[in-house]
This record gives C-alpha cells, structure tokens and sequence, in this order.
C-alpha cells in the first residue's frame, strides 16, 4: 500500500530562500514564490520574475444532474474567467470565457482571510477566503452574451470538517509549484437565464484548487477529477500527470471519502486516441485504475498577441477502482467530471 510522508505544519513552503518539497494536511499563512531567492541561475529583478509565476484557482460542483467548474487564471500578462456548465440529464452544456484585460486582482498568497473583488466588462466576481473558520465563498454574476445566456452562482464550500491536501513539488532545486486541494460539502444556488436551481446540501459536492508555479515555459500536464455523493458516502478525486521531480515521495494526488484524505500515488496518464479519445489512468501500487470517455470536448483558447495561453478542458465520465488508506474499494462507475490536458 502505498504511503506518503505528511508533514507538520508550517509557515511557507519555503526555508532560507529555498522550496521545500512535501505533502501537508494544513494550509501555509503564506505563500510568495517571490520569496526564493534566485530561482534562476541569473539574478533577475523581482518584477521580471513576478510574469514568470501562473496563478490560478477552480471551483468544481458537482449537485445532481449539474456538472459546474469555474476557472480564474492569473497569468500576469492577463486575467480571465471561464465557466463550464454540463447537464448531464439533458446533455447541454454551457461554456464562457471573458478575458479581463482591465482588472487589477491578484490571487492571494494566503487563504487565512483574504478577498477577491471585481466588476469588468458584464462580470462580477466576489471571493472570500476564510480557512481560518473553514469557508470558501463565490459569487459570481455574468450578463448575458452572444453565446450565453445570463449566469450566476453563489457557491459555499464548508472546509472545517474535512481534511485538504497542500503540496510544494520541485520541477528543480530552485523552482517550484505549490497546490492546495479540498474536497467539500457545498451549498449555494445557481441562476441559468431565468431558471433558479437551489444546492441540495446533502447531494452536492465540491472541489476548491488553488494553484501558483514556476512552471516549464513548455507546460505539460494532465489533470483528472470527479467527484459525487452516493446513498452512503462523499467522493471526489484528483489526480495529475505533470513535470515534477520525485513524483513518488509527492505529488499532488489525493482521494476524500467523507472528507478523509487518502494520499494516492504518482499515475501515468494516456491518451492513445487524442484528448477526445478516451484516458487510461493507472498506477503502479495497484491503487488507481480509471477510465475517462470524454462526452463533451472545451477547447479553450487566448491569444492576445503578447501572450499565448491554451489549454483543453473536456467533460465526460468516469469508471474504474480506486482503494482508500485502509485498503477498501471505491467502485467508480461512470461518475461525472473533468480533465484538462496543457
């Protein structure tokens, strides 16, 4: 069975102006990748290395026939929002991207007791922070579009009561990535056009990812997760193939049931058919054995002359096994969720 080594908790990923690589069950008070001190082999003004750091966050929900994610990405040069609505009863999905080239938030380096505001170009968005009581808590308000109809969705993760994932992995002695995941009970409600859905608590679920790096220039990465609530139990997983150094000793893998950690192992993620093609998601400690068919590709696209960014998100399901910490079987079995390939 595999193992992992959880820390104690700490400050800052950071010591005498180095990363540390590790796994945590407790989020830092602060992190600042500014904060290593030459994460280059040149020394380069800070300011440089400020575009140098992505930032991004999602909030995924999952509430009966609803499939909802919401991506903020902060890539210095730009900010922008996206939103992917699926309803998985009548199989039609929604999809908005607004690139927000006059806003001036910036993703805190500390989840603590922090704020998000913004209103730009027909969006609103409202972010508290607050891990110190253990509530995450959305608003976001979008008009209507050629492509859309008018969104908005208020969404509560409840965090006190379950146990998240923060990780810091190397891509070098001197650069490094850091992540905080949480598998949570949510509550909120949802307006599509004039149709108002309320959360019910006890059937919906949700995903909060906070993410800050020195990636690679060329970024590779595969990223999977799904979550539900079944007549027992609360599940959602996330698992990553990415560029870090010493994926077995971490990585930032993880499974809840009922809002307990269960550290997974590093997985080799394929794609023999391309991303719309179906993914095979294996390990090698006999822990993680899945299968994605995608139902609905999103592409996603930027180019905004002075910066490319693009990344794929699709939805579709899941199927499979996965074993918890105490070496008990969690039968997927065509689950909703997502994955992003980059």
């Amino acid at each position: 069975m595999y193992t992992r080594i959880i820390q104690g908790p700490r400050d800052t990923p950071f010591e005498n102006g180095w990363p540390l690589a590790g796994t945590w069950t407790q989020p830092f008070t602060d992190v600042n990748l500014l904060d290593i001190k030459k994460p280059y082999f040149l020394q380069y003004p800070k300011w440089m290395l400020n575009y140098r750091i992505k930032e991004w966050q999602s909030f995924t929900v999952n509430h009966e026939q609803f499939y909802i994610d919401v991506t903020l990405s902060y890539i210095k040069k730009f900010r922008a929002v996206h939103v992917f609505f699926y309803d998985n009863k009548n199989n039609e999905h929604i999809c908005i991207q607004k690139a927000l080239h006059f806003s001036k938030w910036q993703i805190p380096h500390s989840l603590k007791n922090s704020t998000i505001n913004d209103h730009n170009s027909g969006l609103f968005l409202k972010i508290h922070y607050w891990l110190d009581i253990g509530i995450i808590k959305m608003d976001i308000n979008i008009e209507e579009g050629k492509k859309w109809p008018a969104f908005t969705l208020h969404v509560e993760y409840e965090i006190r009561k379950i146990t998240p994932m923060v990780v810091n992995l190397l891509f070098s002695e001197t650069r490094s990535m850091y992540a905080y995941k949480a598998c949570a009970q949510v509550t909120g409600d949802m307006i599509i056009g004039r149709q108002r859905t309320i959360f019910n608590t006890a059937l919906s679920s949700g995903i909060f990812c906070d993410y800050k790096g020195y990636y690679p220039i060329n970024m590779k990465s595969k990223w999977c997760n799904a979550l539900y609530v079944d007549s027992k139990k609360r599940i959602g997983f996330t698992v990553v193939e990415n560029q870090a150094k010493e994926t077995y000793k971490n990585n930032e893998n993880g499974l809840w049931v009922d809002g307990r950690f269960t550290a997974l192992p590093p997985v080799h993620i394929t794609t023999p058919n391309g991303i719309n093609g179906e993914w095979i998601i294996q390990d090698m400690e006999g822990m993680v054995d899945l299968v994605f068919t995608p139902q609905v590709p999103a592409q996603k696209y930027f180019d905004l002359t002075i910066l490319e960014f693009r990344y794929g998100l699709l939805f579709g399901t899941y199927k499979g096994v996965l074993v918890d910490s105490e070496g008990s079987q969690i039968i997927i079995h065509n689950i909703l969720g997502s994955s992003r390939s980059s």
